[in-house]
């Protein structure tokens, strides 16, 4: 599902040239769940935006389902974001002025979908987390945790292909983040991948991979043991 071919990014900060990823292969399938992990500076960061489309490689080929990402419009990539990758963040992301129902239909009705019918599909995702009373609530009206569960559902709420989630329990006390981290132990299945950004070697073992990177380098892939 997304392959990464000996991909480089670099950055120019006045007359130096940062290199962040320096050829780098992966591929992620879908059913997996892969924890990506590194020290300050490693190209975690980086690495996220090269797989979400939110970046292209200076060098080397990004694909998502066979497509080169490089070779697609801005406008391609973004329809690309909206409709086949859900994203979850630290802080979460919600617009302060809708409900959380309307949080997670917004990419719905962002493609098109009228509103009834992207509020019906919000809901039943909004009840899948755990938050079928929570739907006519404001994000300042949610704890940390409710917030976050609202981010996961909207970043599933279009059937996408893959989640990507950068430091989502960063937020959370250790009970919460453990409750979120089983819901997207949960995601993968034979048509998702979920990809997660973590510092925390425990909620990266809810995964099924830990990729670690150093200095923009893949420093080792490994599978996390089911015992």
């Amino acid at each position: 599902m997304i392959e990464l071919l000996a991909v480089t990014k670099s950055y120019k900060q006045g007359e130096r040239i940062v290199e962040a990823v320096r050829g780098i292969t992966l591929s992620i399938q879908a059913g997996e769940f892969v924890s990506i992990m590194g020290p300050s500076g490693s190209g975690k960061s980086t690495l996220m935006h090269l797989i979400g489309a939110l970046d292209v490689p200076t060098g080397g080929q990004a694909r998502f389902r066979g497509e080169d990402l490089e070779r697609l419009t801005d406008d391609q990539r973004s329809h690309l974001r909206r409709q086949r990758i859900g994203f979850v963040f630290q802080a979460f992301n919600l617009m302060p002025t809708l409900t959380a129902a309307e949080n997670v239909a917004l990419p719905l009705m962002l493609g098109g979908t009228p509103r009834t019918a992207a509020l019906a599909r919000a809901m039943t995702q909004l009840e899948r987390v755990g938050l079928a009373a929570r739907g006519a609530h404001f994000p300042n009206e949610l704890s940390g945790g409710e917030m976050q569960r609202v981010a996961i559902a909207r970043a599933v709420v279009t059937e996408a292909d893959a989640v990507l989630c950068d430091e989502p329990t960063g937020n959370l006390d250790s009970a919460t983040s453990q409750e979120i981290l089983s819901l997207l132990a949960g995601l993968p299945n034979e048509k998702r991948a979920v990809v997660m950004v973590t510092h925390d070697a425990s909620a990266a073992a809810y995964g099924t991979r830990i990729v670690r990177l150093r200095d923009g380098l893949l420093e080792s892939d490994t599978a996390v043991s089911s015992s």
